[in-house]
């Protein structure tokens, strides 16, 4: 018989030579199934004790356990080195999921492309099953395809645009993720790079493009052409000044555009370029102290904008009038009026007025 002595040493043998691995808890080890019962599925851990499955687990995630016979060696996660039954107690389904965490970072460092299904959508974007773990795509990273147009960036619009897309699949790429917090978030719109980047090299600043108008927002209008979509800014749709892009454009219209900029995948368009800049020529018609008529259009904290002819428009400054009640008091929208030019700046596109009170 073997004493105290050399049954320690026997074990550090064992152990030295790899051959009696003693697991932790949170350790993911290699099990055979010795049984399966409704209580419980007991697991053999080789040299060392005898690991349990908890009947609970089964109960929780039966669809897991389909496919798993007596026999079959599984990946466990340790959770208890000992229960109140003298077992190890195990999880088959927590060692699931952390190996399907470890497959989902291989492929963002990969930067693969994936096919997954929107489950639900919310205000801010959409929830998405990816490997049986929900991940979460924000609104601005879907495609321009799926990009929801709102005009006025209504929530409750854009929620129900959200919605249309829900059991679709869509291919998408993971750009980032936390083990740890359990955060998976994914977009649509880097899946779509490589692919975007490749039509974009037939273009450059300055070029002309045929178009059509997607979706108006109250910040511009959507344009795709060829495998693209730019956006025309309210500010580069005409010379004038305009308060609503619905008001030149609406969806479906075909336009002729020039591409103003390229910053990786935007592209910013303008039909405003390819009209005669009225302010080039503004001299050989308007000229300082010259008195004019025009149309009040709007007011804003600096003045009233004036509507002088279908392209220019002057500002009459607040200062003239002392304070806005003032200015409002004196002043109608729609209304003509009498009006004096201060100064004129062709470069940076203003005019300055001043409202002529006395006729005499």
């Amino acid at each position: 018989m073997k004493t105290t002595a050399q049954k320690s040493n026997l074990m550090q043998d064992l152990l030295s030579e790899g051959r009696f691995n003693i697991p932790k808890r949170g350790d993911t080890v290699d099990a055979k199934i010795i049984s399966i019962r409704s209580t419980g599925i007991h697991l053999d851990l080789e040299n060392f004790k005898t690991a349990m499955i908890v009947g609970r687990e089964i109960k929780t995630s039966p669809h897991v356990f389909k496919s798993i016979k007596p026999g079959d060696t599984i990946a466990v996660k340790i959770i208890k080195l000992e229960n109140e039954d003298g077992f190890v107690e195990a999880s088959f389904v927590k060692a699931g999921e952390e190996k399907k965490w470890e497959t989902l970072k291989q492929v963002m460092e990969k930067q693969e492309t994936i096919e997954a299904n929107v489950l639900k959508a919310n205000k801010g974007g959409l929830m998405i099953e990816v490997s049986g773990i929900e991940a979460f795509m924000p609104v601005s990273q879907l495609s321009s395809k799926h990009y929801p147009r709102v005009e006025g960036g209504d929530k409750q619009k854009i929620l129900l645009e959200l919605n249309k897309l829900i059991g679709k699949s869509l291919k998408l790429k993971i750009i980032d993720l936390n083990i740890q917090e359990k955060k998976l978030i994914v977009s649509e719109k880097a899946a779509e790079e490589k692919k975007l980047k490749k039509s974009l090299e037939k273009y450059e600043v300055g070029n002309k493009v045929d178009g059509e108008i997607t979706g108006l927002v109250e910040f511009g209008a959507f344009v795709k052409f060829d495998d693209l979509e730019g956006l025309i800014h309210i500010s580069e749709i005409d010379w004038q000044i305009i308060d609503d892009p619905s008001e030149f454009f609406k969806v479906g219209d075909k336009v002729k555009a020039q591409i103003v900029e390229i910053d990786k995948d935007k592209v910013s368009l303008s039909t405003k370029a390819l009209k005669e800049n009225p302010w080039e020529k503004i001299r050989d018609k308007y000229e300082t102290g010259q008195t004019i008529k025009g149309t009040v259009t709007k007011f804003n904290p600096f003045g009233a904008f004036i509507q002088i002819d279908k392209n220019i428009q002057g500002l009459t400054h607040i200062s003239e009038f002392g304070t806005e009640e003032k200015m409002k008091e004196t002043l109608e929208t729609n209304k003509k009026y009498d009006f004096k030019i201060l100064s004129i700046k062709p470069s940076e596109y203003r005019m300055a007025l001043k409202l002529i009170t006395d006729k005499k």
